[in-house]
């Protein structure tokens, strides 16, 4: 029985030892791709794409504005015809305009894929990088810091940004955290 015991107790202690003998690291996702030339290029090209078709989403929310007034200044001298010609021209016109908005803003629309075809190889590099530097420093774990995980505490020795970006054939340290 005594023996029993002892093994019991024994085997208690290594199964709570080996939990804790899981070995975790983090990084600082945008650390990273703050050292990488290519997704600093990409947001800027990104970013002035967005800047072009929003004007042009302006342009046409402004002409159906300018449109509207004008209807409303008319519309005193305009037969019923006239009214409704008027009127589903400018309906038409915010259609196209709502459908063109749509078409480069939403959630299947140019930008949203365009930046995923742009930006999905830098992250496919950094994975690469993160899985590496995990393996050769056998971590079990590695945490982005900027996700939705929440870090009430993060030991800065366990921080494997700089490794990763050495890793991805850049130097750290260019740019402050």
């Amino acid at each position: 029985m005594k023996k029993s015991i002892i093994l019991g107790l024994f085997l208690t202690f290594t199964a709570f030892t080996s939990a804790f003998a899981q070995r975790f690291g983090y990084v600082d996702s945008d650390y990273i791709l703050k050292h990488i030339p290519e997704y600093t290029s990409v947001q800027k090209q990104l970013g002035a794409l967005s800047q072009q078709w929003q004007k042009e989403v302006d342009g046409r929310f402004q002409e159906i504005d300018r449109l509207y007034k004008a209807y409303q200044a008319d519309q005193v001298l305009m037969t019923a015809d006239m009214k409704k010609r008027r009127e589903a021209e400018i309906v038409g016109k915010e259609k196209e305009a709502k459908d063109f908005q749509r078409l480069k803003f939403g959630p299947d629309g140019e930008l949203t894929q365009k930046s995923n075809a742009l930006i999905k190889p830098i992250q496919d590099r950094v994975s690469k990088a993160i899985q590496a530097v995990a393996e050769s420093e056998t971590l079990d774990m590695i945490f982005d810091k900027n996700s939705d995980v929440t870090m009430l505490y993060a030991n800065p020795r366990l921080d494997k940004s700089a490794d990763v970006i050495t890793r991805l054939g850049l130097k750290p340290g260019v740019f402050a955290k």
